[in-house]
């Protein structure tokens, strides 16, 4: 599988799998258990998912040796501020059953996030992770932390698909050295995405569904993808990518796409603030 070079020089792997909003833990086990059976590597979960236990479970039964998996988990809004975050740390790895992780994120730009920061920064000059990011800062957060920290974001993740492209924010990234990675990179199956008239006809030409052309046009935009399925012949499908290429004619009509907002997450809006400050992480 192609791999991205982050900015520390760690390899990560371009295709990923997430496990946002399966709580119950028989249920995710299997889901990550068949994940890594079609071939994924790099599993993306969260403190504030609820299942780390479960993913670590699916993990050490897999037998796939520690080096070869990419495992990433985030520090929740509750969890910011330089002891909290060392504490969580500590949770997160507990629950997961590792020694240490390859990714560890800040999860939203609220809270004592440069708190957080420092403590991540020590947790990365103790190789206890491999790298460090942050998950929804928009250009001006983004560039206000790397101005002020030792340590810049390795990684990036926000909402990104072909109704958000996130092109400006992703062209900052890219000066900053900051690699872009996409949650919901299938919008979450938003504004009829997998029926879209200019998706499907694009997939008819190469026999892929409208879901295999986005994620190859998260591939070509250099953008780290982690799809997520309970449904093992879809993880089948999302992975099969690698053996056709969209070509300039395809993206720019993908390009037409653009809704020029955020369709899954806005962190403008007060309410959407206060709904995640209401979100209790489990313990």
């Amino acid at each position: 599988m192609d791999f991205k070079e982050l900015n520390n020089r760690v390899k990560m792997l371009v295709q990923g799998f997430g496990v946002f909003q399966i709580p119950d833990a028989t249920e995710c086990e299997k889901v990550v258990t068949d994940a890594l059976a079609v071939g994924y590597r790099l599993i993306d979960t969260a403190s504030v998912y609820g299942n780390e236990r479960a993913v670590g479970t699916a993990i050490r039964k897999s037998g796939i040796p520690r080096e070869e998996l990419f495992i990433t988990t985030k520090a929740w809004i509750s969890e910011m501020g330089y002891e909290q975050t060392l504490q969580a740390f500590e949770a997160s790895l507990t629950r997961l059953g590792l020694d240490y992780l390859d990714l560890y994120l800040i999860h939203m730009p609220f809270g004592d996030y440069y708190g957080a920061w420092r403590a991540m920064e020590e947790l990365y000059a103790q190789g206890r992770v491999r790298a460090i990011g942050v998950c929804n800062f928009e250009p001006d957060r983004l560039l206000d932390l790397c101005h002020n920290t030792r340590v810049i974001p390795a990684v990036n993740q926000i909402e990104a698909h072909p109704y958000t492209p996130q092109t400006e924010a992703i062209r900052i990234m890219q000066e900053l050295g900051v690699q872009a990675e996409a949650w919901g990179p299938l919008a979450e199956g938003r504004n009829g995405l997998f029926t879209d008239d200019i998706l499907t006809g694009i997939g008819r030409k190469y026999n892929k569904s409208a879901a295999q052309v986005v994620l190859r046009w998260h591939l070509q935009h250099g953008i780290v993808a982690i799809p997520k399925s309970v449904h093992r012949q879809r993880m089948e499908e999302n992975f099969n990518i690698e053996d056709f290429m969209l070509t300039p004619e395809d993206m720019t009509a993908i390009a037409s796409m653009n809704t020029g907002y955020n369709t899954i997450l806005d962190l403008h809006a007060p309410e959407e603030v206060q709904r995640l400050y209401d979100i209790e992480c489990p313990a």
